[in-house]
């Protein structure tokens, strides 16, 4: 259950991240996108929850410094991305530049560099353990610091471009975490025959009661 969870949360997270990027970069930042950003990091906590519980028997004290450090910069740079998208967005630009001349920047660039460390060293882990896809946990490694660095950049395509790169490389990590559905049961009678099979082997004093057991059931 945990899992199935951690999984569409994470999903959830991806397409927060890809769809309100792929809009700006025809409309611009707007108040919708902009807050449907801020979302994203709090969904993509039960995916890396999940991520980590699934390869941590491959990884060791390594993984799990990894995965520590990316939960404690994805829940920093996920405030950091709270406060530009629903705060600092709504105010006016000299208001904005004035924060940001003071504690606040600093405070925004600690968030971003311990974040962008930490998808680092998770995405690394992924790619040593070979549990999850290869070609998503890559695109993690590189794209979320990216991310983090540029978050303060003003939207251009190249920055859309990493938004979804990321956004992609959370859903297919969720889709590979969803369990695959189980095989459909057999037909009665190919569980009823290896049965009867069975009990004539192991009593031959019953092998006419079988033989009409087995006659019964054919019909």
């Amino acid at each position: 259950m945990l899992t199935k969870l951690g999984a569409w949360c994470g999903a959830a997270a991806g397409l927060c991240v890809a769809v309100p990027s792929a809009v700006e970069a025809v409309t611009g930042e707007t108040g919708p996108t902009s807050f449907v950003l801020a979302l994203s990091p709090a969904l993509a906590i039960p995916l890396l929850v999940v991520l980590h519980l699934r390869q941590s028997a491959a990884v060791g004290t390594f993984g799990v410094a990894a995965f520590t450090l990316n939960a404690v910069g994805l829940g920093l740079f996920g405030g950091a991305a709270f406060t530009l998208n629903m705060a600092l967005f709504y105010l006016d630009d000299a208001t904005v530049k004035n924060l940001l001349r003071g504690p606040t920047s600093i405070a925004l660039l600690g968030s971003a560099l311990v974040f962008a460390a930490g998808t680092v060293l998770f995405g690394t882990a992924m790619l040593r353990a070979r549990i999850h896809p290869r070609v998503p946990a890559a695109a993690y490694l590189v794209a979320f610091p990216v991310l983090a660095v540029a978050a303060k950049l003003p939207d251009t395509p190249l920055t859309s471009a990493v938004h979804l790169v990321a956004g992609a490389s959370l859903v297919w990590l969720s889709a590979a975490l969803m369990p695959s559905r189980s095989p459909a049961p057999a037909p009665p009678g190919e569980l009823v025959e290896p049965n009867i099979e069975a009990q004539r082997a192991q009593s031959p004093r019953n092998s006419r009661t079988c033989r009409r057991c087995h006659a019964d059931c054919r019909t």
